[in-house]
């Protein structure tokens, strides 16, 4: 077999010919900023439809996208940028797992069984019913002044009926209002100690459960 030698200027004209292509795609990525060669991109639009091609749009280049070999592998992922809204949530979904954490090691080294937590649940609620008790009688001895006073009233206009009765004194309405306002404020207080029973018995139930939950044997 002869082997026959081309001419240098054949040569140099055959390679500067299948450089243009690879010159062109060089230029092309360098422009975009996104492209690289033998590579696929994939982004996701508004509509959150996925897309494939060699160059991402500009007005996607902030969505999230990927760099895709040619065998359909995920090569790259950048997400896109979280908004404010998403970045506020995260942080309090971070807070709370911290505070879920925190309650869990308080409840381990605290408590050293469920009984343990039962007891001073008993006791908290022993007080909140000792607080309501001492209100219903401060409430008792509200009333029985009230009572008294209110005796005192009827002997005076416009309780009366005697044609010479007294305009009633000022002290004594004052005091009558001020004892019917203290008795509003005291059951009212209990009111609150009662919604404290629930908010402690759901506590306690929790913690129960939650502590349970850590001791149970793994496996």
């Amino acid at each position: 077999m002869t082997v026959r030698t081309l001419p240098l200027t054949m040569v140099l004209a055959l390679l500067a010919a299948l450089a243009l292509p690879a010159a062109a795609t060089a230029a092309t990525a360098a422009g975009n900023g996104n492209a690289k060669p033998g590579k696929t991109y994939m982004w996701i639009d508004k509509n959150g439809a996925r897309h494939y091609g060699d160059l991402i749009p500009p007005e996607y280049a902030q969505s999230q996208k990927a760099v895709i070999n040619s065998q359909g592998v995920e090569l790259q992922r950048d997400e896109a940028p979280k908004t404010a809204q998403e970045r506020a949530a995260e942080q309090q979904k971070a807070l709370e797992k911290q505070e879920r954490a925190q309650h869990d090691r308080f409840l381990l080294t605290t408590y050293t069984s469920i009984h343990d937590i039962e007891r001073l649940r008993d006791e908290r609620l022993a007080q909140i019913d000792a607080q309501i008790h001492a209100t219903n009688g401060y409430i008792e001895t509200i009333e029985t002044r009230m009572k008294s006073l209110s005796t005192r009233a009827m002997e005076f206009k416009p309780y009366s009926s005697r044609p010479n009765a007294r305009r009633m004194p000022d002290d004594l309405a004052e005091q009558l209002v001020l004892s019917d306002g203290e008795v509003r404020l005291q059951r009212t207080a209990i009111d609150k100690q009662k919604q404290d029973i629930q908010s402690v018995r759901a506590q306690f139930d929790a913690d129960i459960a939650r502590y349970r939950e850590l001791t149970a044997p793994q496996g």
